[in-house]
């Protein structure tokens, strides 16, 4: 569509924006009495207001029912757990056996390699991106130690070509397909967190499987921002966190998809705790670990109430504000911003501004990564100052993320108004 770099014409696009009213159901953080523009969703996603409620009502919960709270109240705690099953299913395209909610994300992708990481002495190389988010690193790199395998031998990872920014799908397939019977896990991350860069699921996953491989994917910057068909896509597992794009509060508790086809299998290897225990039998405290069904198997631990309640009524949220609606307006928002950019970068061409993003929609989320070659630091302080909420990747990577749940476009627009006066004052 055509864009305008004017206040009138984002005015008119919030005023047609069927998202525009929930909005209001998010608190945002004040600077000089007004809210920010936040654009820091791919960090921690806003509260929702109804999260205070929620947590209140747990609270209550406890103070009223102490442990009776297990199995009286409105959502027992004993239960508490499928209260989100729905919703997560609804987020990745998953049945409802095949997701659970547990632990924090690199918990997840240790449990899930320990189930799904099983090399052998020929087939033991771990394929991923190059410069993936250090949690990943630090996964793979500990893990291919674990099973006494040297990580630069293990893994392998697919970069940009010289003076490219972001990785070619083809030299993904290719890698896969070079190191074939050598490959014992493809684990990518569904979104780069640096560049914006989407991968394909569905293609990448075909391609390892072919080969032999397990296939799992680290969704921290796609579930909530993508479109996702987990189970279509035949994926074997995957795991989110869900305080970015979900806005289920700070450290919130992390998602996890296991294929069905595994559902019964109970010769994977697994680091089980009693509460992944079959529920019909749990209480007896026997030996010998019979899981239950599907991905409720892996879990360790019961569940932290308190931190469950707000990913509860965020997950809520999404079914009320629905997928195709969000996906329709995070392409048109994340244009806008990348339109506005681009003006800036032609008028603006001393600083050297550069976006990492990749330009089709299709191969990116709500998040624009840009390079500032001149003075990068001191726009980001000028944003700060008068209160805009971007991020800072060192050395000079600004990254926004225009979230379509809270967004507006006229928060995209005083946002490139902002940059042009501080472009003015430093040219």
């Amino acid at each position: 569509m055509s864009f305008e770099f004017s206040a009138d014409f984002a005015k008119k696009m919030d005023a047609s924006d069927p998202l525009l009213d929930f909005r209001s159901e998010f608190e945002f953080p004040q600077h000089e009495g007004k809210n920010v523009l936040y654009f820091t969703g791919n960090s921690l996603g806003l509260m929702p207001k109804k999260a205070r409620a929620a947590v209140e009502s747990e609270l209550n919960n406890w103070s009223q029912l102490a442990v009776e709270g297990h199995f009286k109240g409105d959502n027992p705690w004993f239960h508490y757990h499928k209260l989100t099953k729905q919703g997560s299913a609804y987020m990745v395209g998953a049945e409802e056996e095949e997701v659970v909610v547990m632990n924090g994300l690199t918990v997840n992708l240790h449990l899930m390699m320990v189930s799904f990481y099983q090399p052998t002495a020929k087939r033991f190389k771990i394929i991923c991106e190059e410069k993936a988010f250090p949690s990943d690193q630090y996964v793979f790199e500990t893990q291919a130690k674990f099973h006494g395998f040297n990580p630069e031998e293990a893994i392998i990872e697919v970069g940009p070509r010289e003076g490219e920014t972001y990785i070619r799908e083809e030299d993904i397939i290719s890698t896969i397909k070079e190191h074939g019977d050598e490959v014992a896990l493809v684990l990518f991350g569904g979104i780069n967190y640096y560049t914006g860069q989407r991968f394909d699921i569905k293609e990448i996953t075909r391609v390892g499987q072919e080969v032999g491989a397990k296939v799992g994917w680290d969704l921290a910057h796609a579930a909530g921002n993508i479109e996702l068909e987990l189970h279509k896509w035949n994926v074997d597992f995957a795991c989110w966190c869900t305080y970015k794009y979900l806005n289920s509060g700070p450290g919130a508790q992390s998602g996890v998809f296991v294929h069905k086809r595994y559902a019964n299998d109970h010769t994977l290897n697994r680091f089980a705790g009693w509460w992944g225990y079959d529920q019909a039998t749990r209480f007896r405290m026997e030996k010998n670990f019979v899981p239950m069904k599907g991905a409720d198997g892996w879990q360790l631990s019961n569940g932290p109430i308190l931190a469950f309640a707000p990913h509860k009524c965020a997950l809520e949220q999404f079914m009320r504000a629905q997928k195709e609606n969000l996906f329709a307006k995070r392409d048109k928002l994340t244009g806008y911003l990348e339109f506005i950019l681009e003006e800036l970068a032609s008028k603006y061409p001393d600083f050297g501004f550069k976006i990492l993003t990749p330009k089709n929609p299709k191969q990116r989320g709500s998040q624009i990564s840009l390079y500032v070659e001149n003075r990068g630091k001191e726009i980001f302080d000028y944003l700060i100052d008068n209160g805009v909420i971007p991020d800072w990747r060192e050395p000079n990577v600004l990254r926004f993320a225009p979230v379509p749940m809270y967004n507006s476009f006229e928060d995209v627009y005083q946002l490139g108004s902002l940059m042009r006066e501080v472009l003015e004052k430093l040219k």
